[in-house]
């Protein structure tokens, strides 16, 4: 899945900007025709719930339309013309004029449609989305709906970050030849020092192929004919963590002697490999630091932005962080090529959290009951998890910056039925992509002798939370039950740990000199007690705070305006805790 960009075969044309807006009326989304009749407007990319001055809106379950009118550039005559939408959370139809041309469910990757038979060069045309926030036990991620006694319905969920929907990413026009690229994969190996670049393209229309890699100061490296081959690039520049070195793969779908089509392809050239207890970058041993994240802000809920896209990683490299996982869900795809051009690791995750009915989706409101039974998480959600892993790769297949796909976090993988659900899952990612390894995110209701699934994987992620929601208060027990589990682990899986969530909740500005829950004394004292454990464990490679940044969850009795596990506020703001990360793994990186 090629994202669209710039060439000289090649336009874009960005939808941005302010939709009308309106919820859903008695069609529910099933069809419409004509103007959308309705005083609002909504900002894209942005989730809208928090936008409007309005309760109705906020909780809305089901249906929103958005529209708008855009005009097919003249230049345009002659090419096919595409629409795009990069997400639509979490089910999205479009209609062109009055036909409609697309529908695709899953709230977190791309799609769209080819409407050059509905548009013509030069003329405006209406373009109508309506965009579902429904979760039910078919969807990636589960949910239930129950409808309360005045006929409001209410959306429940499993899950831990708040249900923000609508058009939170870009929508795009562009245009392509009729013969065209349509697709390239291209993974990366290492001998000696020759850096080899293996690639498959795909064409719509007959077309030979030839490509060409430039070095980024735009020299040759090497170039092939034909639809798949390898380059070998001799002394290669490598891309590493802290140094995202990018060539140019330029890919040309050539008819006759004409050029009919080019597409240009950043690629790092590395390795990734698990060996034993080790996770290797490049063949050396790498020890993720860094934190789970959330695409979160207020007004714009997950709406994709570039100032603090570029102001969070700006605060990573601050921190000394060389990594994050996209939790619970991908991220936009600026976001990963950022992370290609920075040297930061990306450990890529499918939305499938809240795989467990019992576990801490009880701060949701848990439903208690058995995960994997034939009226919960069952056929159509297993069915859902795989079109996701599908997509997820599909998109972030070429990024260097990807070094694991994370399958699931915090599945009731303890539970019957977990290792018949994951277990064709984890087979369909291995035959979509055999070059990176596999991981999960593994919940403390699941320990080292009762998950089912953690052999599956090449590198066993863990999230756990002794001294906050276990023992919460009592660090000097907590590190020691923390220890113990570890070795655990250890003793009984011969394979990498990462930590992917440990942290504790803390209000900015409240202080301590006891160990006082909420207290930013308390959240540090307790990732200083982490990490004096995660340094005697030989297998733990790596450390993921859990998290970035306060988010907003839904709101009761455990969440007071979200969760505050952030070791900035969700303003951006340092905690004590986010200085003790900078000393620790500042000095990490100096060693």
């Amino acid at each position: 899945m090629l994202k669209p960009q710039v060439s000289a075969t090649r336009e874009m044309l960005s939808l941005d900007g302010l939709w009308r807006f309106a919820l859903d009326g008695p069609d529910t989304g099933e069809a419409w025709a004509g103007p959308l009749d309705t005083p609002l407007e909504a900002p894209v990319p942005a989730s809208y719930n928090d936008v409007f001055a309005s309760q109705e809106i906020r909780d809305h379950v089901g249906w929103v339309w958005y529209q708008r009118t855009a005009r097919v550039p003249r230049g345009w005559d002659g090419v096919k013309t595409f629409i795009r939408l990069d997400a639509a959370t979490h089910e999205g139809r479009v209609w062109i004029n009055d036909t409609l041309v697309a529908e695709h469910v899953g709230g977190y990757l791309p799609f769209g449609a080819d409407i050059t038979p509905y548009v013509t060069a030069g003329d405006e045309f209406r373009i109508t989305v309506a965009v579902n926030n429904e979760l039910t036990f078919d969807t990636i991620p589960p949910g239930f709906i129950t409808t309360l006694p005045d006929g409001r319905r209410k959306q429940g969920y499993f899950h831990d970050f708040y249900n923000y929907a609508g058009l939170a990413r870009s929508v795009w026009l562009y245009s392509v030849p009729f013969v065209r690229i349509a697709d390239a994969t291209v993974t990366t190996t290492i001998s000696g020092t020759t850096g080899v670049v293996s690639y498959a393209v795909e064409t719509e229309g007959e077309a030979a192929v030839r490509v060409t890699l430039r070095d980024a100061q735009g020299e040759i490296a090497g170039f092939a004919d034909g639809a798949s081959g390898e380059i070998r690039v001799r002394h290669a520049h490598l891309w590493k963590p802290g140094h995202g070195y990018l060539y140019q793969l330029g890919i040309e779908a050539v008819v006759g002697d004409e050029v009919a089509d080019e597409y240009v392809l950043p690629v790092g050239v590395r390795s990734v490999e698990v060996r034993g207890r080790e996770f290797l970058i490049n063949g050396e041993p790498f020890y993720f630091t860094g934190f789970g994240k959330h695409e979160d802000s207020a007004v714009r809920g997950k709406g994709h932005d570039p100032a603090f896209l570029v102001h969070d990683f700006q605060l990573l490299e601050w921190m000394g962080a060389n990594s994050f996982r996209t939790s619970h869900y991908p991220y936009a795809e600026e976001v990963m090529e950022f992370a290609d051009r920075h040297g930061i690791v990306v450990i890529d995750e499918t939305p499938a959290v809240g795989l467990n009915l019992r576990g801490g989706g009880g701060l949701s409101g848990s439903l208690a009951k058995a995960t994997f039974t034939p009226v919960t998480v069952s056929d159509g959600a297993q069915a859902a998890h795989a079109q996701a892993i599908r997509e997820l790769i599909a998109r972030d297949k070429n990024h260097p910056s990807v070094v694991m796909w994370s399958l699931t976090n915090e599945p009731a993988s303890h539970e019957p039925g977990a290792r018949e659900y994951f277990e064709p899952l984890v087979e369909l990612a291995r035959e979509l992509d055999p070059s990176r390894p596999m991981t999960y995110a593994n919940d403390a209701l699941a320990p080292f002798d009762m998950c089912q699934i953690a052999e599956l994987f090449d590198v066993i992620g863990l999230n756990r939370y002794y001294g906050w929601y276990v023992g919460p208060g009592d660090l000097a027990t907590a590190e020691a039950a923390y220890k113990a589990e570890l070795l655990g682990w250890q003793a009984m899986y011969h394979k990498p740990l990462v930590i992917m969530e440990y942290g504790a909740d803390s209000v900015a500005g409240l202080h301590s000199v006891h160990d006082v829950l909420w207290t930013e004394e308390f959240q540090r004292d307790m990732l200083a007690a982490y990490h004096r454990v995660h340094d005697s464990i030989p297998a733990v490679v790596g450390e993921q705070v859990w998290n970035f940044a306060d988010f907003q969850t839904s709101v009761g009795i455990s969440r007071v305006d979200g969760n505050k596990k952030g070791v900035f506020t969700r303003d951006r703001r340092p905690k004590a805790a986010a200085h003790l990360l900078r000393d620790r793994w500042r000095s990490m990186r100096e060693l």
